[in-house]
């Protein structure tokens, strides 16, 4: 296989002054001498017009010559080459691809929309010219790809435990990370470099948006519950060694009862609490 190179090529304006020098001469040798090969030099002046290139900042020309390749000039300027070269241009500027969110599934099965944003530039002209038929469709056929391969590697969300699996959403940099070189191995054959490559959208299909919402709020209604019944148990628990220790009053068992009772439902009622006030005695 072979590898990108580089072209040999002359200055443009030595090309545009032999243009001009070439029909000069011809006309010379039409008028003032009987040599008729004037016409000639007419002929190899439109081939010599026809061999001037320009190139602009971040653009290179892959250059072929009757099915051969023969270089590629990158650096920005006025050039003339061969007139035969047939000229491929290719930009080597940095692109953006904002992929539309496709519908797939992810590893335990849910149908989820997940689209990406993708940076990327050409870095090697001869396999982004020859490897591949079309690169830039290349790039979108196999973003789609790596996006699939990727939901299908990791579930959305892991409500169990948030710390036991990488999944989709909480593990940003990680599921990023893996997308890039995912990208990066299958882009390399057209020669493309992969600058970064990120999740850009992502969300349960519309099917089942509602019913991951309900279970959603459903955990964290649980998580929340959890950490308040803590925090009121650690709190009764402090009433009950303060006031033993500063000898408020005795509380026999059924009185601690009564009393951790109505602490923890005052404590944990998601409520207002009314108070009701005992002039008499609890038995």
């Amino acid at each position: 296989m072979e590898k990108e190179k580089n072209l040999f090529h002359l200055g443009g304006y030595l090309g545009v002054i032999i243009s001009i020098a070439l029909p000069i001469l011809a006309f010379w040798l039409a008028f003032s001498t009987n040599c008729f090969a004037w016409p000639l030099l007419l002929i190899v002046d439109i081939f010599c017009w026809r061999g001037l290139l320009i190139l602009n900042p971040n653009e290179a020309c892959v250059l072929v010559l009757f099915g051969s390749y023969h270089g590629t000039l990158k650096k920005n300027g006025f050039y003339w080459i061969n007139p035969f070269y047939k000229r491929k241009r290719i930009s080597l500027r940095a692109r953006n691809l904002n992929s539309d969110p496709i519908k797939v599934n992810d590893k335990i099965g849910n149908p989820i929309m997940i689209g990406i944003v993708l940076v990327w530039k050409v870095e090697n002209t001869y396999k982004a010219a020859f490897e591949v038929d079309d690169y830039i469709r290349f790039v979108d056929i196999q973003s789609e790809a790596a996006i699939r391969k990727l939901a299908g590697a990791y579930p959305y969300d892991n409500f169990e435990d948030e710390q036991s699996e990488i999944s989709l959403r909480s593990s940003g940099e990680e599921v990023n990370q893996q997308l890039e070189e995912e990208l990066s191995e299958r882009l390399e054959i057209a020669g493309i470099h992969v600058i970064e490559a990120r999740i850009a959208y992502l969300a349960y299909a519309s099917e089942i948006a509602n019913a991951m919402l309900r279970r959603q709020q459903a955990t964290a209604i649980i998580a929340a519950r959890q950490k308040i019944v803590e925090g009121a148990v650690s709190m009764v628990e402090m009433a009950l060694e303060q006031l033993s220790e500063k000898e408020i009053l005795e509380l026999d068992e059924e009185k601690k009862a009564t009393m951790v009772s109505n602490l923890m439902v005052v404590l944990c009622s998601d409520k207002d609490v009314s108070p009701v006030v005992n002039t008499g005695s609890i038995y």
